[in-house]
């Protein structure tokens, strides 16, 4: 509920860091035709998203070089890159850019770290346990640079299991990351009314819009975004 106005400001709750991508009822420009969705997000929303996150000239690197990832960094006139694993280690490999698209700013930020990394968990159909969340966060967070952002978008959990967020948040926060925002990006138009929970007649067919196995159908996806630093206005809010 909340607080009366005579409440001071100072003891009023801060804004929870939540944004929202919607699908949209239009197809726009992306970034390139026939590329598949991001884990469920639109070649689109996942430009706006690196848009957001860097600058023109910054190193993105998808850990599972999705396609959509490379195009929608190139897009945006960034610097796709690839994670391998040397004798060494890890390290981080530059993608040249498209003649097309080589400008001053390609070679800006030359190096081995990455200023927006984008990971999906977990991998395949597996389970994500709070040991793999830590040691996904403390293998990660090296290859970010100072001021760089990690985005990881989750998967629904099986049926009975609770979020996997609290566990991702707890692990990048253990790893030395600042938890920056919370985005839920829906899948799937939403209905003006809800008709996934009225009955279905015999002689109906099922669209896809009723209960799947007793439970609602996935409409959206979990994105969860660090920061290697915390900015000016979390550092206030602190």
């Amino acid at each position: 509920m909340p607080k009366p106005s005579s409440t001071a400001s100072g003891d009023r709750p801060q804004p929870a860091p939540v944004g929202l991508l919607l699908p949209r009822t239009r197809f726009p420009r992306t970034p390139r035709v026939g590329v598949p969705d991001w884990h469920g997000v639109s070649p689109s929303h996942l430009a706006y998203l690196i848009r957001r996150y860097t600058h023109v000239g910054d190193v993105v690197l998808d850990l599972d070089a999705h396609p959509a990832a490379i195009a929608a960094t190139a897009y945006m006139n960034r610097v796709p890159a690839r994670l391998f694993t040397g004798r060494h280690g890890l390290h981080v490999r530059l993608l040249p850019p498209a003649p097309e698209r080589r400008t001053r700013h390609a070679l800006r930020r030359p190096g081995p770290h990455v200023d927006l990394m984008l990971a999906a968990l977990p991998k395949g159909a597996q389970g994500l346990t709070q040991d793999d969340a830590a040691t996904a966060m403390s293998t990660w967070r090296p290859l970010l640079r100072p001021g760089g952002f990690l985005l990881v978008g989750l998967t629904a959990p099986p049926p009975g299991e609770i979020s996997r967020r609290a566990t991702v948040i707890a692990a990048a926060r253990a790893a030395g990351l600042f938890y920056h925002q919370h985005i839920p990006a829906v899948l799937v138009p939403l209905p003006e009314h809800e008709p996934r929970t009225a009955p279905q007649r015999p002689d109906e067919a099922d669209d896809g819009r009723r209960l799947l196995a007793g439970r609602h159908l996935p409409a959206f996806r979990d994105l969860v975004v660090f920061g290697t630093t915390a900015t000016g206005e979390e550092n206030a809010r602190a």
